[in-house]
């Protein structure tokens, strides 16, 4: 049994099946079978961001027919059958923010396939692995829209995904300031930037 992270050896793959065995306290990914550590804690301004964006959606989706789940939060990938039935299952990721629309994709132990939308809140220890191994992973299995937001520059950058299943920037620059971001998936309904970095400042 392995209870201690250490006890892995982090040049190997893994899978689900491996993930679920696991009885250390850290928090893990499995991205296409390799382990990535999570952020032992993430920051003040991080969850002050978390906590505004899942007030402004999750308010949205009231009476909606999707929900929104923020970390800690399983999400399978990718998920084709040969592999759920062989529990091959290589990609466990915990998105800061989801929304997932397909009911039918959620279970016990989170989500299985692609949420809808993901929100990825970037840090100096997980920026790499966010812009480029999960565009990767969220393109590949079909997330519709994908945001990106910096918390140093008080920017969002959202990509949605076209009808080659390749995601393209909503424009060419961050939204700042005082700008609106259009979501894709709910046409109509926009963040604005003000409420989504109100009172979240260093101390």
């Amino acid at each position: 049994m392995i209870t201690d992270i250490n006890q892995l050896d982090l040049s190997k793959k893994y899978t689900y099946q491996d993930y679920l065995s696991w009885k250390f306290d850290d928090m893990v990914e499995l991205i296409q079978g390799k382990v990535f550590k999570m952020s032992p804690a993430p920051s003040r301004r991080h969850q002050e961001i978390l906590g505004n964006i899942y007030l402004l959606i999750g308010n949205y989706l009231s009476g909606k027919k999707c929900k929104a789940y923020i970390a800690p939060f399983d999400v399978r990938l990718p998920l084709p059958v040969e592999q759920q039935i062989a529990g091959k299952i290589d990609t466990v990721v915990q998105p800061d923010f989801c929304v997932i629309c397909d009911y039918s994709k959620l279970d016990d132990r989170g989500c299985l396939g692609a949420p809808d939308w993901v929100i990825e809140i970037l840090s100096k220890s997980t920026s790499k692995k966010d812009i480029t191994d999960k565009f990767d992973i969220y393109q590949h299995a079909g997330v519709k829209e994908y945001w990106l937001i910096s918390p140093y520059h008080a920017t969002i950058t959202p990509y949605v995904l076209d009808e080659d299943g390749q995601y393209q920037l909503v424009r060419k620059t961050p939204f700042i300031g005082g700008e609106k971001v259009p979501v894709a998936i709910f046409p109509g309904f926009e963040i604005s930037l003000e409420k989504v970095f109100f009172d979240s400042f260093d101390a």
